[in-house]
C-alpha cells in the first residue's frame, strides 16, 4: 500500500516537478495539496491557470485536486504521513516544525532548518548515515514519530556528488567554486526579464554563504546529539545568474590532503555509487555521474535532463596550476537540486524505516 504524501507550496515551481513527479510513483500518492489561504477552495488546475510552467500537459485528474490552505494542519494530519516542503525560508520557519509536530515527517526544500544542528542536510549519495541524527531529533523536540530532514541548496549538487568519491580517498581540503546558476532558481517571480536577457548578475543573496557552510555539514560527524560540520576545509564561493532557463554549472578547482594522478579520477567516477544507489532507490539513477568526453560539455541545454534530471553531468577534467585538478559539473536545479532530489530523500526515509 502506498504511503498517503502532501506537497506544501505546491502551486509553485518546486511544487509543480514535485506534483508531477509524484505521478505513478511507487511509494507515494498523493492526498493532499497546499499553497496559502488565497488559493484555498480553488481546484489545482483553476490556482495553476496562466502559470504552469512545466513542458509536460497537467493531467486532468490532478488539475481536479482540491488546494488546502497551509493552514489546514489537521486535514494533513488525517490525509498523509510525509509532506514536502516546497515554500520559501519564511513560510518554512512557520509551518515545518508544527507538521512535524503533529507526527509527519517534513522533507524540505528550504533553507530555515539546514543550520539547524539535530537536522540532516541530506545527499543520499553522501551522507545517508546522518539520518541516525533523527532519534536525537524526536527526543530533543519531543515528537514521537515527526520528523525534519532537509535538502541542500540547489546548486550544491552538481558538485558534491562528483567530489563525494574524491573526498572519500584524497580528503577535499581546499575548493574554489564559480556557479552559473539558471533563472529557475530564483522561483517564479525572482527575477524579470529585463535584469537578466543578455546579461549576467554576479550576485545571488545568501548563495555564496550557503555554498560555503552546507558542504561542511554534508561533509561532517555526527558526535553526541547534533551533526558536526567538517571544520578543516576551505571553500570559496562565486554564485552568478545567467540567463538559462534550467541547470545549475559549477566550475571547480580543488586541493586534496593526497594529491590525485589525473588518470585516476575518471574510473572513480565511473564506479561511484552511493546509498540511493546501492538500495535501488526508484529516482535514483544507476549511475549518478556522468562524465563527458567532448572539450564544450556539459552544457544546460544539452545535458541537464540525463537520467531524467537525476545525473550529474561533468566534463573539462584537467590539472590545476593553483590547486590539484578543476573539472565543470551540471545538475538539473529543480530535478535533482529540487523535486526529484527531495523525492529521493523521501525514499531514503522509506528504504531506511522512518517512514512507513
Amino acid at each position: 500500500m502506498k504511503i498517503p504524501v502532501g506537497i506544501l507550496g505546491a502551486t509553485g515551481m518546486v511544487g509543480q516537478q514535485y506534483l508531477f513527479k509524484l505521478i505513478n510513483h511507487p511509494y507515494f500518492e498523493l492526498s493532499f495539496l497546499a499553497a496559502s489561504s488565497a488559493s484555498s477552495g480553488k481546484t489545482y488546475a483553476e490556482a495553476v491557470k496562466g502559470r504552469w510552467y512545466l513542458e509536460e500537459t497537467l493531467p486532468e485528474e490532478i488539475g481536479n485536486l482540491p488546494l488546502h490552505s497551509i493552514d489546514d494542519l489537521a486535514t494533513a494530519k488525517e490525509r498523509c504521513r510525509l509532506v514536502f516542503s516546497a515554500v520559501d525560508s519564511a513560510v518554512a520557519k512557520n509551518y515545518e516544525e508544527r507538521y512535524a509536530e503533529m507526527g509527519l515527517a517534513v522533507v524540505s526544500n528550504a533553507s530555515y532548518h539546514r543550520q539547524s544542528v539535530d537536522v540532516p542536510i541530506l545527499i543520499p549519495e553522501i551522507n545517508a548515515d546522518h539520518l541516525a541524527i533523527i532519534a536525537n531529533q524526536r527526543k530533543n523536540r519531543g515528537w514521537k514519530k515527526g520528523l525534519i530532514v532537509v535538502k541542500p541548496n540547489c546548486s550544491l549538487q552538481s558538485y558534491m556528488i562528483p567530489l563525494a568519491p574524491l573526498h572519500q580517498q584524497f580528503q577535499v581540503k581546499r575548493l574554489v567554486v564559480t556557479t552559473l546558476q539558471a533563472i529557475s532558481g530564483a522561483g517564479v517571480s525572482g527575477l524579470s526579464s529585463l535584469s537578466i536577457l543578455d546579461n549576467v548578475i554576479p550576485y545571488i543573496a545568501q548563495e555564496e554563504r550557503k555554498s560555503e557552510i552546507e558542504p561542511l555539514k554534508i561533509w561532517g560527524k555526527i558526535e553526541g546529539d547534533q551533526i558536526i560540520p567538517a571544520s578543516d576545509i576551505a571553500i570559496a564561493a562565486h554564485c552568478n545568474r545567467v540567463p538559462v532557463v534550467d541547470g545549475h554549472m559549477a566550475c571547480l578547482s580543488v586541493a586534496f590532503s593526497i594529491k590525485p594522478k589525473i588518470e585516476e579520477i575518471l574510473p572513480i567516477w565511473e564506479h561511484f555509487e552511493g546509498a540511493a544507489q546501492q538500495l535501488q532507490l526508484p529516482s535514483a539513477p544507476k549511475k549518478p555521474i556522468l562524465y563527458r568526453e567532448e572539450s564544450d560539455r556539459p552544457q544546460p541545454r544539452l545535458d541537464r535532463l540525463t537520467g531524467k534530471g537525476m545525473v550529474v553531468t561533468v566534463g573539462r577534467l584537467r590539472e590545476c596550476p593553483v590547486f590539484d585538478l578543476r573539472f565543470t559539473a551540471l545538475s538539473h536545479n529543480t530535478i535533482r537540486g529540487a523535486a526529484g532530489g527531495g523525492i529521493l530523500n523521501a525514499e531514503l526515509l522509506v528504504a531506511k524505516g522512518w517512514v512507513s
